[in-house]
């Protein structure tokens, strides 16, 4: 039985939201997953494109995330679909992350973390881990694809 993935970090980093690579989310190119994730907050053009700033930290991009003024439909069902398109093309846009995913084989992926983030992922044995869920649905995906 394959050993779960249960951190996102040192050779499985590239799993995380916090991964630098380019995601477009509606026509706005980002340096990260949580850049975009952080925007998709807003329906504001101009703060959206505040977080494409390459120069920005994922977690200030995070920080700044809670900031701003939410818009009124950000509902958990949102939240998930959002973040499933970004999953997306972080993974499409980005042939060697594509890969690298693909070759996690059939492991469970787990948001393992020690800041409580229960919808997200997983810590101390307690959580949602819908991004772990997202990665693995995105896997499947490739399954189909051939990387010969």
């Amino acid at each position: 039985m394959t050993q779960p993935i249960d951190s996102f970090s040192d050779q499985y980093r590239f799993l995380s939201n916090f991964h630098p690579c380019k995601v477009i989310y509606e026509g706005i190119e980002y340096p990260s997953v949580e850049h975009a994730y952080q925007a998709a907050k807003s329906l504001d053009p101009k703060i959206r494109l505040k977080f494409s700033n390459i120069k920005m930290k994922a977690g200030y991009a995070k920080y700044m995330g809670r900031k701003i003024k939410i818009r009124e439909d950000w509902s958990d069902e949102l939240k998930l679909k959002v973040m499933e398109d970004l999953i997306r093309s972080k993974f499409t846009e980005n042939n060697s992350l594509e890969l690298a995913l693909f070759n996690t084989g059939n492991a469970q992926l787990i948001e393992g973390n020690y800041w409580k983030d229960y919808f997200w992922g997983v810590c101390k044995g307690r959580g949602e881990n819908h991004l772990g869920k997202i990665l693995m649905k995105i896997r499947g995906e490739l399954s189909a694809k051939s990387f010969n």
